[in-house]
């Protein structure tokens, strides 16, 4: 769990996209968004969806620096909002 929040915090994005996904967390519905973004799994736990939403926005993040057209900068937020929102989960749950 301390593996995942460390690596969370390490992230270094755009500033605009961590103020739009700021501003998008008041929206975040857990079991609309992430089965919306990462399909169904067994995402009760917020540490395996956390994983699994560093995973997808790794995906994103190296599709936006190689300019591919295929890159989506919503679904890019998306992920971020999705993860703010796990890693607080995370960041709550007694140890």
């Amino acid at each position: 769990m301390t593996d995942t929040l460390s690596l969370f915090a390490a992230l270094r994005r755009p500033r605009l996209m961590i103020r739009a996904a700021r501003l998008g967390m008041q929206d975040y519905r857990r079991d609309r968004d992430l089965r919306r973004l990462l399909g169904n799994g067994p995402w009760s736990a917020p540490e395996r969806a956390l994983d699994a939403l560093l995973d997808a926005e790794a995906r994103a993040e190296a599709t936006r620096k190689a300019g591919d057209a295929a890159y989506s900068i919503a679904r890019h937020v998306e992920l971020l909002i999705a993860m703010m929102a796990e890693a607080r989960l995370v960041a709550r749950r007694p140890a």
